[in-house]
Formats: C-alpha cells, structure tokens, sequence
C-alpha cells in the first residue's frame, strides 16, 4: 500500500483536500489509483507496480496554492510523511535543473543557490527529526524556500535569454495573439486588438457551423476574416478538429460506432473550411486534444489516422499556412482516470514516428477554476514542462493562455467546482498581469518558442476559465492587456512589420 501521512499544526490532520491530485509513476506518466483518506492518511490503491508519487494542490508560503509532486517512493506497511516527501521531489527536480541551467555568476544567483542549499539543510534537519510533526513542519519550511528560488531563479533565466534574443534580433520572429469570440467586430474591438497584438485566432466549432447537419452558418467567421483581412491583420484558424463535447455537433453521434463514415465527415468538414477560408489564414490547428478529449472513444490507431487526415489535408490545400498540432492539459491528469486516452509526450512522440508532415506543436496553459488539468502549476514547472517539449525537435507556439483576474464565486465552489488553486494572493486583475508577464517571459526565452496567444480577448458568460478575458465585458482593458501592450516592444521590435496576408 502506498500512503501518506499529513500533519497540521503538529497533528494528523483532521480534514485533507484531494482536489486534482493523482498518482504519478516513475516516468512521469499518470496512473490510474483509488484514494481513501482516514485520520489524516491519504491511501492509494494504484494500479500499476514500481515506485510512484502522489500529485495534489497544495499550500506553499510565499507561493500559492498549486500543484506540487512527491518523490516517486515504493510501498510499503508504514505511511511516508507527506510534506517530507513533497519536498524531495521538488529538490531533485530543482537540483537536476540547475545542471541544465547556464547562468551568470551574479550575485542574485547566488542568493538563490543559497536559498537551495538552506532547503536542502531543512529537509536533512526534517529526516532527523524526533516526532512526524516536527518533520513534516521542517519539511513545509524546506519546500516553500526551494519553490520560492525555483521560480526566481526560473524568471531571471527567462529575462536574461529574453533580453540577449530581443538583441541579437531572434526576437523579431515571435508574434503576440489572442482568440476571440466570434460576436461582430466593432471599431473598439478592432483597436484594442490593433494597439496589443499581431494575430488573432479565430475559433472554428463544428458544433456551430454546422448544428444541423448540411445546414451552415458561415455568418460570424465570415465578418471576422473580412475585417481582419481588410485590416491586413494575420489571422490564425483552430482546431480544424476536435472531439470535445464542446465542439462535436450532436447529429454526429448518429455515427458514433462508424468509424469510417465519421472520418469521411470530418474529412468534409476540414475540406469545406479549407475551401471557404484557406487563402486567408496564416496558421491552423488541424487538430486539437484528441489525445485527452475523444467523446467517439477511437482508438490509437484511429486517432493517428485522423490527425493524418486533418494535417495532410490543411498542408496541400494551405501549403504557405503554418500546421500545428495542439496538446491540451499537457503534463495528463486526465490519463490517471481515463486510459483510454493517451499521455501528451507520448501521442506528440506518436504522430512523429508515424510521419505525419505538420510544422509545430501548439500547447495549452489554462489554469483555474472547473475540472482536473486545470490546476495551477508554478513557473518552474510551467519552463520544465517546455523543455520536454522541446525534446521533440518541432517548434512550438502557445496557443491559450490564460488564469483568471478573480476569485470562484463561493455559489460555484458550494455547488462541486474545485478552486483549481491561486497564487500567494487571491486572483485578482494585478495578480493576473504578473502571471501573464512571467509565463510571456518564460515561453518566449525559449529558442523553439515561436508565438504566444492569450486565449480570450473578452470576458463573456460560459468560459472554461471564468473572468479571464484581457478585457472586462465592457471591453476596459485589465492591467493583463496593458501589460501585454507593454511587452511587446520587448519581444518585436518596432521596426518589424507583420507578416502581408496570403493572396
């Protein structure tokens, strides 16, 4: 049995929240397990053999509340000690980073490899300790010192490569965008996306185009792209396919045991928005989530025959567009409770191996209240999580940023929705522009990085990341958007010139 003891205020903790935790095997890979907690021990039934982790929201000082892992550990009769453990996982994942790391010898540097050393001194102090509660205090002092210098140490990487690629002129190559929702376009919109960004996403659900089947409403996307391109303004499509219950149209369950006449219809369907919109899109997302949302449950082999499809199909109707691939929910929860899905690196790996000619992977970092992979990660685990990616040997854009600028309401949390965790201070629209600012910073010192897109421009009623908009509904801007108007100079120079719009 794998288990875990959890002290608070130095005793077994009488009430533990297991919102979004799951286990983890040794490579990284979710597993599928039960959990029972009972006087402050977390027991979990795993599935798989060897050694594994538990993975959990967790309160760290001077952090937030957010994901943290545990070492992986094996079974055994006795409880570890939660906090110990959680501590070891982050100090060997920091001290394995600092090997990777190439920094300057400056004095804040140094401060910080200092704070490193001092959490590996506590967690020592911890192991010696004479009680379980002395530990596990010891053990939450350790980690909150080791994840405060992981993200510091994470931010001043960030801006020194940042500010040597803005200098060398790299930078120039990497563009700012947002989606939108399809509402028409005024002339307020229309300077507020001019004045903060260089592309827009245009989000293309099958589920609206075509509620009833060979009935289309065009209506919405046509008024955007003939404002966009009337305004030369680049315009990026996604995804041309997803099997979300968001964006399946309902007549197409009539098929769902037809695995050939349902890929004969997103066929169509690909083909049909490729006719209508081709010459004037820049980039698409061919396909989007399929590896964790699948609502048809299709098989591996079917899943990477229908990425094949949507891929070859945009690159030989689109040849100048850029093809993407979109990974959500990118470090797989989802994998833990449904294995009929398949772990992000490992279908990223698959459709590599399989040939399939796309130009780069997009991923999704959206954080915040509603279901589990969408808690919130720090920013060392956010840079960890693309130097994976980067493994991979495909440039990478980032597709849908976002977290939100308030709080759950208390009727949301009251009626099942988790908090999916929050920094050191309550979300609000300042704590929102620091998040923003970091992960830009982050995702854009890396060389393979090539866009950044925020995902909503507008706060509106049903979003999956509630108030987390650039802009409020009156479109005002948040501090969000105007630090993303801040960060551009920062990133494109003002010399640069948006790519024209194909012919």
């Amino acid at each position: 049995m794998l288990s875990f003891a959890v002290y608070e205020q130095g005793q077994l903790a009488k009430n533990v929240d297991l919102e979004g935790a799951y286990i983890v095997g040794t490579d990284d890979v979710p597993l599928r397990a039960d959990f029972n907690v009972e006087g402050g021990i977390i027991e979990c039934s795993k599935r798989a053999a060897g050694p594994a982790g538990i993975a959990l929201l967790w309160n760290v000082e001077g952090v937030g509340r957010v994901i943290v892992e545990t070492i992986r550990v094996q079974e055994r009769d006795r409880p570890y000690i939660l906090q110990v453990e959680l501590a070891r996982g982050r100090l060997l994942r920091l001290i394995h980073k600092l090997e990777d790391w190439d920094f300057a010898d400056s004095l804040e540097f140094k401060a910080q490899q200092q704070k490193i050393d001092a959490a590996r001194d506590l967690i020592i102090e911890a192991l010696k300790a004479g009680t379980p509660a002395e530990a596990a205090a010891l053990a939450d002092q350790s980690l909150s010192v080791a994840m405060q210098a992981g993200e510091r140490l994470t931010q001043i990487q960030a801006k020194q490569l940042l500010t040597q690629r803005a200098e060398s002129g790299v930078g120039t190559r990497r563009f700012f965008g947002c989606s939108v929702c399809l509402s028409p376009p005024n002339d307020l919109i229309q300077k507020r996306l001019t004045d903060a960004i260089d592309f827009v996403t245009l989000p293309l659900v099958w589920r609206d185009i075509e509620a009833t089947e060979q009935a289309f409403n065009w209506r919405p996307l046509d008024g955007w792209v003939e404002t966009l391109a009337k305004n030369k303004t680049p315009i990026h499509a996604a995804p041309l396919l997803s099997f979300s219950e968001q964006n399946v149209p309902a007549w197409l369950y009539l098929w769902e045991h037809d695995f050939d006449t349902l890929r004969d219809l997103a066929f169509e369907h690909v083909r049909r928005i490729m006719n209508r919109y081709g010459q004037y899109i820049n980039a698409w997302t061919a396909i989007s989530g399929v590896h964790a949302t699948n609502c048809f449950t299709f098989n591996f082999e079917q899943l990477i025959e229908l990425t094949r499809m949507s891929v070859s199909l945009a690159k030989q109707m689109s040849p100048r567009g850029t093809t993407l691939v979109e990974i959500v929910t990118p470090w797989g929860e989802y994998y833990a409770a449904n294995q009929r899905t398949i772990p992000p690196l490992l279908y990223a790996d698959m459709i590599l191996q399989s040939g399939v000619p796309f130009d780069a992977f997009a991923l999704r970092l959206q954080f915040g209240p509603g279901s589990q992979g969408t808690c919130l990660r720090d920013f060392f685990q956010i840079s960890t999580m693309l130097d994976q990616f980067a493994k991979l040997g495909k440039p990478l854009h980032i597709t849908a940023a976002e977290v939100p600028s308030q709080p759950p309401p208390k009727e949301s949390l009251e009626s099942g929705t988790f908090s999916g965790g929050s920094r050191s201070k309550p979300w609000s629209e300042e704590v929102q522009a620091n998040w923003l600012e970091n992960v830009v910073e982050v995702a854009l010192s890396k060389p393979f990085v090539e866009s950044v897109s925020w995902h909503n421009l507008t706060d509106y009623s049903g979003m999956q990341v509630p108030s987390g908009g650039l802009l409020r509904s009156d479109l005002t801007p948040k501090e969000a958007y105007k630090k993303f108007v801040a960060l551009r100079p920062l990133v494109v120079p003002a010399s640069t010139k948006a790519p024209p719009m194909q012919e």
